[in-house]
């Protein structure tokens, strides 16, 4: 049974073609939200999505900031504060932190033993309680459908990499992957991010980056990438200046990424 095509310009009684009402409100300026399955690789494919990981694809924030705790406490470091923990080394490397404020008087092998000891205890914790962030396997699928590059920029080792990925299926979804140890400045430096760009072979202003970190926030600006910023650590206000803020991926389209390269 033959369907009536209602999106199209229709001639008028004149003979002058019409704009539809879906040209009429693009001309507007409103956004065009197409459903899931639309034709969407014109759009999508011009630009690319590069996602931190923690606090970002997973919501362990509290269980890093519990395995820093009982390190600090461990070691005569006293207590550790959920703002040092937020300022200072959420989205650092591991080893940023290790160096800063347990190097003195120990070598390498020392601090790598206590790296280790974090990690290790870290893991322990959360590995009851992993699970992605609230719409985003959905969201990854939605992503790739459209011909959206994606890539992961994270300060995380490789061991808590595959850690993520062992328990949440969702590695073939990201073409690059760029860890702690592929560069050498860490966040809020913006190479992580400038790397996966390079990776994919696309220019930076074409690149959306993904974060719930402060440090990681400021690798992105400095990129000078669009940021979409997430709340699993933050409040929205203090995660500025970014181009969206979200509670999680159910909140995003494609067609609302799209939408920031056209501000």
């Amino acid at each position: 049974m033959g369907t009536t095509n209602t999106s199209s310009s229709q001639p008028s009684a004149s003979g002058l073609t019409q704009p539809s009402p879906r040209e009429r409100a693009l001309k507007a300026g409103e956004t065009e939200v197409l459903s899931f399955g639309e034709d969407l690789g014109e759009v999508a494919a011009s630009f690319a999505a590069i996602f931190d990981m923690d606090g970002t694809l997973i919501d362990n924030t509290p269980y890093h900031f519990k395995s820093w705790q009982v390190l600090y406490k461990k070691y005569g470091k006293g207590v550790l504060s959920k703002e040092t923990y937020y300022t200072d080394i959420s989205g650092v490397p591991v080893m940023e932190t290790i160096r800063r404020v347990f190097g003195e008087g120990r070598d390498q092998a020392q601090l790598n033993a206590l790296q280790n000891e974090k990690e290790e205890f870290y893991r322990k914790i959360y590995a009851p309680y992993i699970q992605p962030v609230n719409g985003l396997v959905n969201f990854l699928t939605e992503l790739k459908n459209a011909g959206v590059k994606i890539a992961m920029g994270t300060s995380a080792t490789e061991e808590d990499i595959n850690f993520v990925f062992d328990h949440i299926p969702i590695r073939d979804n990201f073409e690059v992957i760029i860890n702690a140890a592929m560069v050498s400045k860490p966040k809020p430096d913006p190479q992580v991010y400038l790397e996966a760009a390079r990776a994919l072979n696309l220019p930076p202003e074409k690149c959306i980056v993904f974060e719930d970190s402060l440090a990681g926030i400021k690798s992105g600006n400095s990129a000078e990438m669009k940021v979409v910023a997430i709340t699993t650590g933050h409040a929205a206000a203090e995660l500025q200046p970014v181009n969206m803020v979200i509670g999680d991926y159910s909140e995003l389209t494609v067609q609302k990424l799209a939408a920031l390269f056209e501000k």
